[in-house]
């Protein structure tokens, strides 16, 4: 028990730093493994590198360079555009403009934050310019990345559909976006109807000269048609034939650069490392953890909880209210694996508990002390940040209670999954 104390101590600590310091929670977890793992268990590196997760390395590396591809040869460009034109002009739409495109854009493997970076800056000059809150459209681009990231393609059901699989636990990549999807949808209509209602005053009238309008219609180019391709291909090749989602879209990013190697040359510089370093740390450490005894200890103190559904509750709220403040990607890393002694149990699904700690840790994405309310605010026109900084706040406060509560009670309570 002494050593599996340590090492959750060891793992609330990374959290904690990661937290509080600007340094990569995946470094951090790095370093943790040598310390629990070598200097207190004895391991050797061959040891420690056994978890260090060389199929999600893949996987991430595969999608985040296909999306910088994409990004860069105009390929997401042309989707907003494209977008905006479905829109027919209508004001009312604009806001679903931008959940739509947050969803699809990050569906196909973007990182929410680089969808955030994109969308942002166009969605707080529409705002502005026809009148609608800053702070409403903010928000639902950040639901759009949570109802679009959990896809089988996106990034962060890439990711736990692998850590999953890792740590043996039953799951369902189309179930787990259902879920997220309806939620996050379900989410983002009641914030609309919520903060509609009280329209900012338009800076510019909609129909005036001046107004920002919508980007003109744009053809197709080869590359980008090609790119759109290789989205087709990338989605039926995983979906329908059982294709290795990470070497396929290495392959298609491959085919993209040598294609068109102008417009791909600084794609390697925009994989997110950053997010590959976190994730290759975190589960490195849980790997340590699963090989010390810790998830068997504290399987055998979940056996002795009362109540398995409480606890299953608990750790979503606790998941959310984390996540608020840290990377939810490293959130889901570090706590699934050890929800496998608590799904032991049998009293609980762990394709249902899953999706619920998925949806739990990212509706508070927009919380003004994440990435995704920093790009908000950092975009937003100066007299409203103060107000959006609030609005952020309330939300994601707001988020941590009822995001918990309400995938629990559907999709953990009853037991169906």
């Amino acid at each position: 028990m002494p050593t599996a104390l340590l090492s959750i101590g060891v793992l609330a600590a990374v959290l904690a730093l990661a937290t509080v310091r600007p340094v990569n929670m995946g470094v951090v977890g790095l370093v943790a493994a040598f310390f629990v793992g070598s200097l207190v268990g004895g391991e050797s590196p061959d040891d420690l590198l056994a978890s260090f997760p060389a199929e999600l390395f893949v996987v991430l590396v595969g999608i985040t360079y296909l999306f910088a591809i994409a990004k860069n040869n105009g390929t997401v460009q042309w989707l907003v555009e494209a977008t905006f034109r479905l829109a027919g002009g209508r004001t009312s739409a604009i806001p679903w403009v931008f959940f739509l495109l947050s969803t699809a854009i990050c569906g196909i493997g973007a990182l929410p934050p680089a969808v955030g970076a994109i969308l942002m800056p166009i969605a707080m000059s529409f705002a502005t310019a026809h009148g609608l809150r800053p702070l409403l459209v903010s928000i639902l681009i950040g639901l759009g990345s949570t109802a679009g990231s959990f896809a089988p393609t996106g990034l962060l059901g890439v990711i736990v559909h692998g850590v999953q699989e890792k740590n043996g636990l039953a799951s369902d990549p189309l179930l787990l976006f259902a879920s997220t999807f309806g939620i996050g949808t379900a989410v983002a209509v009641a914030t609309y109807l919520l903060l509609a209602r009280r329209q900012a005053p338009a800076v510019v009238a909609a129909d005036s000269p001046g107004a920002a309008t919508a980007p003109p219609s744009t053809s197709l180019s080869p590359q980008q048609g090609l790119t759109l391709l290789g989205f087709v291909v990338l989605t039926v090749g995983s979906l329908v034939f059982g294709l290795d989602i990470g070497f396929l879209a290495l392959t298609v990013a491959a085919v993209l650069a040598l294609t068109f190697p102008a417009t791909s040359r600084s794609a390697v510089k925009e994989v997110s490392w950053d997010i590959i370093l976190l994730m290759a740390g975190i589960l490195t450490y849980i790997g340590v953890l699963q090989r010390n005894g810790t998830i068997d200890w504290l399987g055998t103190s979940v056996a002795g909880v009362d109540s398995p559904l409480l606890a299953g509750l608990l750790i979503c709220l606790i998941g959310a209210v984390v996540s608020a403040f840290a990377s939810t990607t490293g959130i889901l890393g570090a706590v699934i694996p050890l929800t496998v002694p608590l799904i032991a149990t049998g009293e609980i699904g762990a394709i249902g508990f899953v999706a619920a700690l998925a949806i739990s840790s990212s509706l508070v994405d927009v919380s003004p002390f994440s990435t995704g309310g920093a790009i908000a605010m950092a975009n937003a026109p100066e007299p409203e940040r103060r107000t959006i900084y609030r609005g952020l706040l309330r939300f994601s406060g707001a988020m941590a209670v009822v995001g918990p509560l309400l995938s629990w009670s559907i999709l953990v309570a009853p037991g169906w999954l």
